[in-house]
């Protein structure tokens, strides 16, 4: 009978092509489709409709949007107008009130105080704001309230938008004395999420605090300008009028203009007003953060604390009916991290995302680390819900252009390992030298190295003569899976290694595949 297993010679030479490597050294994630603009600007009419649909929908006077792809505006678009008094259109260089998207800027900045030092996120909120220690717990068991509780919502305070959208304007003073009045909660704080424009006016409170100058002039010095965020503000009579978006109400059939709210205690929450230019540096900003890699952390805050901001502190809940363009079912779980909330599919595609509302405005934005891309738009009248469209262009950008994600190189040490253990698999023995030289300690009390023999054997045979080594296909730095190819079919050789110094083989499993 033939034997499936190729001689030393053979596989040893099937093997000389492959990388050879003596150390370990970490893989960071690419994009190898060198195409992915060309492929999204054969979408754009398509995107276009949907964004202008969308405003005709919302009763939206204007309405910017744009595409940010590699860290620059891949696209940016925009219909009706910031000023229907005056007939300015709306255009990239209009600034739209973002509302609740501000909220990541105030993380930053309480992340960066962190990094530097200045504060933990587990500080209770009293010890930087010494008004909040005559505040009284829901329960005699409750826990102080900390920074980390305001950043994912769980300090357990009343969804407050409609609110606290009017608490914007009020003064440093106005807010004191709102505090020493006392807080009602609706649950003990660290037992849910629940949605709350108070808890980020406190964090504003608490920049002022710790870094000694307002968390405006804080956030703009530390954040805005050196992303080169200079159009960005504040306070809406520092934009030039004709860059400035009106916001409008959509009542009786007619659009009515909403007076616009002054910057006070209350902006951490809501209160930029930026432009789609400069939007498109803080998409940027955010995406650059991944994957992480080796090569020089320019800030201004550093790529490991961002990565931090993404990662969901608080479950949200479960979308268990959401489905793709073709109607397949694609549940999502969504939670909240630091400023921002997270979304991971069933197929597990993630992004981030954050909605903004304000009285005359409505604005969304979400990114996808993995994908390199992220989408944005901004609208002037009352709750537009920008974040439908967006939706919709972020999906047809996965499943219509069909983006793919970073591929992940292969580490250095796993190709070598499966160097070995194909060298070890092509052999009828499993020489005891080179078998001692890669298994971990667990390897054979888990399997003894004889049932591995027959196992090996057995499972080989019904794939008849092998002739072929296929390509590694790394899951992480420390696993992956290639094929054995032969006549009658393949078998998937899946392998993992462990966390020792220079890792070993801790598992391996064969699976025939046929034809």
């Amino acid at each position: 009978m033939k034997s499936p297993l190729h001689p030393w010679a053979l596989v040893l030479g099937l093997l000389a092509s492959l990388p050879s490597a003596t150390a370990q050294g970490h893989a960071s994630a690419r994009f190898a489709d060198a195409d992915r603009a060309k492929t999204i600007a054969a979408l754009l009419p398509e995107i276009t409709t949907l964004y202008a649909d969308h405003a005709t929908a919302k009763h939206a006077p204007g309405l910017v949007w744009g595409i940010v792809l590699d860290g620059q505006l891949l696209h940016t678009g925009n219909v009706g107008f910031a000023n229907l008094e005056k007939k300015i259109p709306a255009d990239a260089r209009t600034a739209f009130r973002i509302a609740s998207m501000t909220k990541s800027f105030a993380a930053l900045a309480i992340l960066k105080l962190r990094d530097a030092g200045k504060l933990s996120l587990e500080d209770t909120v009293e010890k930087h704001l010494p008004e909040f220690r005559a505040i009284k717990a829901p329960t005699a068991d409750a826990p102080k309230i900390t920074l980390r509780h305001l950043l994912g919502m769980a300090a357990g305070f009343p969804e407050d938008n409609p609110w606290g959208d009017r608490q914007l304007g009020i003064t440093d003073a106005q807010f004191g004395e709102f505090l020493s009045r006392g807080i009602a909660f609706s649950h003990s704080p660290g037992v849910a999420f629940e949605y709350s424009n108070l808890g980020f006016a406190l964090l504003g409170r608490v920049v002022s605090i710790v870094a000694g100058v307002p968390y405006q002039r804080y956030i703009t010095r530390e954040i805005l300008l050196p992303l080169g965020m200079t159009a960005t503000r504040w306070e809406f009579s520092e934009v030039p009028p004709e860059r400035l978006a009106l916001g409008y109400r959509w009542q009786q059939n007619a659009w009515q203009l909403e007076p616009l709210e002054r910057d006070g205690a209350y902006g951490a929450m809501g209160g930029l007003i930026t432009t789609a230019e400069d939007f498109t540096r803080y998409i940027a900003f955010h995406l650059s953060a991944w994957p992480p890699r080796d090569d020089a952390d320019t800030g201004p805050v550093r790529r490991s604390t961002v990565r931090e901001m993404h990662t969901p502190t608080q479950p949200t809940g479960v979308n268990a009916t959401a489905k793709t363009l073709t109607g397949e079912p694609n549940p999502t779980a969504n939670g909240y991290g630091f400023g921002l909330s997270s979304t991971i599919d069933s197929k597990g595609v993630a992004h981030s995302r954050h909605i903004g509302g304000l009285p005359g405005f409505g604005s969304e934005y979400r990114f996808f680390p993995d994908y390199g891309f992220g989408v944005f738009s901004f609208a002037n009248v009352t709750y537009a819900s920008t974040g439908a469209a967006n939706t919709k262009v972020a999906t047809l950008l996965l499943e219509k252009a069909k983006l793919p994600p970073r591929s992940l190189p292969v580490s250095n040490i796993l190709a070598q390992r499966k160097q070995q253990i194909a060298t070890l698999l092509a052999d009828s023995v499993w020489p005891e030298t080179l078998a001692a030289e890669i298994v971990a300690e667990n390897f054979f009390p888990d399997r003894s190295r004889a049932d591995w023999i027959v196992h090996t054997r057995t499972t080989l045979a019904q794939a008849g003569s092998i002739h072929s080594v296929g390509e590694l296909q790394p899951l992480n730095q420390l696993r992956g899976t290639f094929p054995l190819v032969g006549e009658e079919g393949r078998v998937e050789v899946f392998f993992t290694l462990t966390p020792e110094a220079s890792p070993k083989l801790q598992e391996l499993r064969l699976t025939f595949v046929g034809h």
